[in-house]
């Protein structure tokens, strides 16, 4: 098992480039289902769940060449149905979240998919009701198997339908705009999910010769076409990156330009460190945020604590909520941080508090933090990462502590960064990857 060895509380300085965004590639490479002709899509984060995705359509039958570090083509033309029953599919799309994401376009495409129950992050439940309940009211019927916990769907005749999702859920969304682009009649998606990544998703839908109209918005309207073309596609700067870099360099008091964030589509992320007192300024596409001592956090208009909590798009993201929360600790002032979508995102707060952090766990969903303004820093403790998001948010803890931190479970940071080591230490960073056994607490 890997593990990072960190020696923090050193400055950093110097240009970052955030990776592609791996919320939005695993629809993107999702819906290379939907034709026979070649896609490119390009700026692919070079991560786990993403490869793992990619293997698994090669499985499927894709043809997928790589031909850049970040730019791969694709071609769906010869799909293995078959493939779903193998052994092979259960077990690797059984560990992949991300593999619900292939069930809208093999549907659209070929009117049956299968799917095991998906893995992934220990955040809490993640229901798929949105998914499945949407591809019913488009005609599908699904069959539960739970003694193999897979799910069969059937979907021979998917007819456009007038859709009210429960939640503005975004793998729902897109999975469901993939099942509609190829279905006969107009479908109206309302409560849809807006983030940035479906939008681009569309956005590519349609120019491969989907119509969807109501790009942005809550209320998407699709026209279902008879065949979808080819394309090429750029996929955005992962925003979770960019918000985790804007954190660390105000953490460890680091001179940072992060390069090409596509600032447009970051929504309120900039706004939310700023009401941190983290100073950060545009420059061009980039953000740089400058080396400060200190920052202090806002209150509201009447003088009471600032909350931060996420909300769906355009709110603010929740996986950026545990690194606002560890900045925070290191702030002058106080914040309550207040994470309603998922209920286990915060216990990781145990072990900032080794480190010396001063925060009350209210409930699975709230926090407070008592920001102690830098008067002491954080201590470097041995920890083990329990979510993609919570690992870098340590990570970031480590590097601003005194003395030496060992992060264990470091494959569930990979899943979501790239060579984050390598490029962490590029700006001067202390961390070396080790091989080491976990804790056994």
């Amino acid at each position: 098992m890997n593990a990072f060895e960190i020696t923090g509380g050193i400055k950093l300085k110097g240009e970052i480039t955030p990776q592609g965004a791996k919320n939005e590639a695993l629809q993107i490479l999702s819906a290379v289902l939907l034709t026979k002709e070649k896609i490119t899509i390009s700026n692919i984060p070079d991560i786990k769940d993403v490869n793992k995705l990619i293997e698994l359509l090669g499985d499927l039958g894709v043809i997928v060449e790589r031909i850049d570090k970040d730019t791969y083509t694709f071609e769906a033309k010869n799909i293995d149905l078959n493939f779903f029953e193998s052994d092979t599919f259960k077990a690797k799309g059984g560990g992949l979240r991300g593999s619900i994401m292939i069930v809208g376009p093999l549907l659209a495409r070929f009117g049956k998919a299968a799917i095991p129950k998906p893995g992934g992050d220990k955040i809490g439940r993640r229901r798929l009701d949105t998914h499945f309940i949407g591809f019913e009211k488009l005609g599908a019927k699904f069959v539960y198997d739970s003694k193999k916990a897979f799910f069969n769907v059937d979907a021979t005749d998917l007819k456009g339908a007038y859709i009210l999702l429960d939640e503005a859920s975004v793998t729902g969304t897109a999975n469901i705009v993939m099942a509609a682009v190829l279905a006969k009649g107009t479908t109206t998606i309302y409560n849809a999910a807006c983030e940035p990544y479906l939008q681009q998703l569309c956005k590519m839908l349609n120019r491969m010769g989907a119509k969807i109209s109501g790009i942005g918005s809550n209320l998407l309207n699709i026209e279902g076409v008879k065949v979808l073309g080819g394309t090429e596609h750029r996929m955005l700067p992962d925003m979770i990156e960019i918000g985790s870099f804007i954190g660390l360099a105000a953490m460890t008091e680091s001179e940072i330009t992060i390069k090409n964030v596509c600032y447009d589509e970051l929504g309120v992320i900039p706004e939310v460190f700023k009401k941190l007192g983290i100073k950060l300024e545009r420059r061009g596409d980039d953000i740089y945020v400058p080396s400060q001592k200190h920052y202090e956090i806002d209150t509201f208009i009447d003088g009471s604590i600032l909350t931060i909590a996420d909300s769906p798009w355009p709110g603010f993201t929740p996986d950026l909520l545990s690194i606002v929360l560890v900045v925070a600790t290191q702030a002058k002032g106080n914040v309550l941080i207040h994470q309603k979508m998922f209920e286990s995102r915060l216990f990781f707060v145990d072990k900032l508090i080794d480190m010396g952090a001063q925060i009350i766990l209210c409930d699975p969903h709230r926090a407070t933090v008592n920001g102690i303004d830098k008067k002491y820093k954080l201590r470097g403790i041995s920890m083990t990462s329990p979510d993609i998001r919570a690992g870098v948010s340590l990570l970031i803890a480590a590097l601003s502590a005194e003395g030496k931190s060992t992060i264990y479970n470091i494959e569930q940071i990979e899943r979501g960064y790239q060579d984050i080591d390598t490029r962490l230490r590029a700006l001067g960073a202390q961390i070396k990857r080790v091989n080491a056994d976990a804790p056994s607490h």
